[in-house]
């Protein structure tokens, strides 16, 4: 072979080689760009679902905390919230303590002691006050809400703000939120959204729901079912005179089905609920529509009336639909009044 020949066979070479190197870093560029995206979508998934699989998965159990009188303090808090009636209810030693005026316990509202997901959570509660509050129209304290609390849903009287017990409750919150970030707020905050329907309750519809689905804890009667000791409610009267009063925000249908939606019956979790929207609305109406203790001075709720919740059950009102729309709806007619006469979007 000729030294012409051989050169024009090295060039060959060359041109190849280079094609291919172009060709392969084509390939890797390609490759490690598919690589990010699926690492950057796989990324911002958990990103997006790290708030809700590890917050509500640290650790909030008490008995793990060591012997220390803070400890013991947040100990106390968590009893509290446990055993309401037996230590600030009806069922307290000491007459001086007996701040609330059923016996339900902190925990048969907000679920697992504050830690369930849409079951209005406490998890990051501390760091969301000061938080403004339609209700009394001004900025509010985490104890003025807790007193709320107090007067409404355990229908009875405020704790002292500086008092043994309201510093228990503060301390437990306070650990509850720890692992929360600085604002507060988490995922599964509150409860979740449902569509309303756009009818009036069906109070027949809302019976048969409870029937099958409530009344197994709940009894017939709706007057719940006690622990064995006789010292707190296993499963809470959803009415009747040892049931949150009238005042209450669970007396709103549009709130009570959010809460029904992902929490009942008894095991449902937002992930797999039971009912269906409407079957949550029917039988949030039903229980709200019977009788229950008469929060007094109900009037001066909500001194600005427009931001008052649709779904409120009673008056005054700044709108002229009846008493009866507001407590079993329809609702979308009274929203859709709001958004039209004062700009103002409600969802509830």
């Amino acid at each position: 072979m000729s030294a012409v020949e051989k050169n024009k066979i090295h060039k060959a070479g060359k041109v190849l080689a280079s094609k291919l190197i172009v060709l392969l870093t084509g390939i890797l560029v390609i490759s490690a760009f598919l690589l990010w995206n699926c690492l950057h979508a796989n990324s911002k998934q958990i990103v997006e679902d790290q708030p809700l699989d590890l917050i509500y998965t640290r650790n909030y159990d008490v008995s793990q905390l060591k012997n220390s009188k803070e400890n013991e303090i947040i100990k106390y808090g968590y009893e509290i919230f446990q055993n309401s009636s037996k230590l600030i209810g009806p069922k307290s030693k000491n007459d001086e303590h007996r701040y609330a005026g059923n016996n339900l316990s902190c925990t048969n509202c907000h679920l697992g002691s504050g830690t369930k997901p849409f079951a209005a959570p406490l998890i990051g509660i501390i760091q969301r006050f000061p938080q403004y509050r339609g209700r009394e129209n001004k900025m509010g304290t985490i104890k003025e809400r807790i007193n709320g609390c107090m007067e409404r849903s355990m229908n009875g009287d405020t704790i002292p703000k500086n008092g043994k017990e309201m510093n228990a409750l503060i301390a437990y919150l306070n650990w509850l939120s720890r692992f929360a970030s600085k604002d507060g707020k988490i995922k599964g905050q509150g409860f979740v959204k449902i569509n309303v329907p756009n009818r009036a309750v069906d109070l027949e519809k809302g019976k048969a729901v409870f029937t099958v689905n409530c009344a197994i804890c709940h009894q017939k009667n709706g007057q719940g079912k006690w622990h064995e000791d006789n010292s707190s409610y296993e499963y809470p009267p959803l009415w009747g005179k040892d049931s949150y009063n009238n005042g209450a925000g669970m007396t709103r249908v549009i709130t009570a089905a959010q809460f029904i939606k992902a929490n009942m019956p008894f095991g449902t979790t937002y992930k797999n609920p039971v009912l269906s929207d409407e079957e949550a609305y029917d039988v949030a109406g039903y229980i709200n529509h019977q009788l229950r203790p008469e929060k007094a001075n109900k009037e001066r709720d909500f001194p600005d009336l427009k931001k008052k919740p649709v779904s409120t059950p009673y008056p005054p009102f700044i709108d002229t639909f009846s008493i009866k729309q507001h407590q079993l709806g329809p609702f979308l007619p009274i929203m859709e009044y709001y958004k039209n006469e004062h700009n103002i979007v409600k969802s509830k």
